[in-house]
């Protein structure tokens, strides 16, 4: 999403670096050239004039211009200020609350079209994973086909949906939330209907659903395809509800980014969590610092660690080190540690967290189809061939080709590239490296 602006951003701090002095007159022009690329990201105007004044303030106050690292000094401060204008300073203001009571309210509002019954179920979904027992509640009593999808999303993950015939929602939010107490569940997240912010009568029955639930969070689903009408939507429902936070959707799309530099300066609400694909695991908690050096080409490892984490326990990576020990790593395990790195997401994201790779050359090519053709070929092995690859012969190696739409030259190179892997682990356990 922010692809454009990191660009034009590098440019600007690649022009800076290796000067041993910079002057007050060539400070002026790389702030302008800033604001610049913030207004073509979409960034009100305001903000991104707001923005170039405080970097300059603050550049001069830490006498950057008789700096021996001017490059440095500033990225630092540019850095400090996207956080600062991305969310709080405190990073655990941008955290979902759940409050002393059970169960913790969360509703979920925004325009129609927005994708907040889809984001109700990723929510749902992710609570689950940290152990937390929700309830969905269907109260978009004017679209009943959002009632249907919140049943087969509810299905999908394995999360209870309330639902009843009535058209009053703040009523229905009320039975649910007696319901979840009856069940013991710890958390119910609420799927509004979706209105315009000058909707009165809709709007006027948010207001009386937020009386009566008394939700801990009220998060705005926002589209971040929307640009700066996503700031504007944010502001209405924030000075008729008090918004906790914000869901921005479409993260991962290719937009300008307006919208999540600029929601949290105009309302104050953080943005709390981001929709970055669209798998119902695809929802991730958002930190202003780690955007912000992602923006600027600094990586972002501690999200690559988080995300690493999540998909492989202390015992699975373990389990896969003994089978190295032992040569025992076959194709399967190669498989899967294949799927894995998939669900992380493309190569070229994973690239970006890491520091000094996020602004790649636009013609370097990154082989995301590897992965999925070293995955068919795989597929098309027998259980015997993945277990032990040397009864591959030339019949086997055609066989496979034509099942997986591959040539046979690349079945080849994968079995060759398997096959020097398994040697250089065992020569490092034989040089006592492990």
């Amino acid at each position: 999403m922010f692809d454009q602006l990191s660009d034009r951003l590098g440019a600007i701090f690649s022009r800076l670096s290796g000067r041993g002095r910079i002057s007050e007159t060539q400070l002026s022009e790389a702030l302008r050239e800033v604001r610049v690329a913030l207004l073509e990201a979409d960034v009100s105007l305001d903000a991104a004039r707001a923005f170039a004044a405080r970097v300059k303030e603050k550049a001069i106050g830490a006498d950057v211009l008789a700096s021996l690292t001017p490059q440095q000094t500033i990225l630092r401060i540019v850095h400090n200020e996207l956080a600062a204008l991305l969310g709080p300073a405190d990073p655990s203001a941008a955290r979902l609350r759940f409050g002393d009571t059970t169960p913790a309210v969360i509703a979920l509002v925004g325009l129609q079209g927005s994708g907040k019954t889809t984001q109700a179920a990723k929510l749902a979904l992710r609570l689950k994973e940290q152990g937390r027992r929700s309830l969905l509640v269907a109260a978009d009593v004017h679209r009943p086909a959002a009632i249907d999808q919140l049943q087969t999303l509810g299905t999908q993950i394995g999360i209870p949906v309330f639902e009843r015939p009535d058209s009053d929602a703040p009523a229905i939010a009320r039975a649910a939330i007696e319901e979840a107490r009856r069940l013991g569940l710890s958390t119910v997240i609420i799927d509004t209907a979706g209105r315009l912010q000058i909707d009165e009568p809709m709007m006027l029955e948010l207001e009386r659903l937020k009386e009566v639930a008394r939700p801990t969070e009220v998060l705005l689903v926002a589209d971040a395809m929307t640009g700066q009408e996503a700031v504007h939507i944010a502001k209405a429902f924030h000075e008729r509800l008090t918004l906790t936070g914000v869901i921005l959707t479409k993260l991962d799309g290719d937009t300008r980014g307006g919208a999540a530099l600029s929601i949290f300066n105009a309302t104050g609400a953080p943005i709390k969590l981001v929709g970055v694909g669209e798998r119902v695991s695809a929802l991730e908690p958002f930190h202003a610092d780690r955007m912000a050096s992602r923006i600027l080409g600094m990586g972002d490892v501690m999200t690559l660690i988080e995300k690493t984490q999540s998909l492989y326990s202390a015992e699975e990576s373990k389990r896969v080190e003994q089978k190295l020990l032992r040569n025992a790593f076959t194709l399967d395990d190669f498989l899967e540690q294949l799927r894995n790195v998939r669900k992380m997401g493309s190569i070229g994201d994973l690239l970006k967290m890491l520091p000094g790779v996020g602004n790649l050359p636009k013609d370097v090519k990154i082989p995301e189809g590897e992965l999925q053709r070293a995955e068919a070929i795989i597929c098309s092995m027998t259980r015997r061939e993945r277990r032990d690859p040397s009864v591959l012969n030339g019949s086997r190696r055609k066989r496979i080709a034509l099942g997986s739409g591959a040539q046979v030259s690349d079945v080849n190179r994968l079995v060759r590239q398997f096959d020097e892997t398994r040697k250089m682990m065992k020569l490092m356990k034989n040089k006592g490296r492990w």
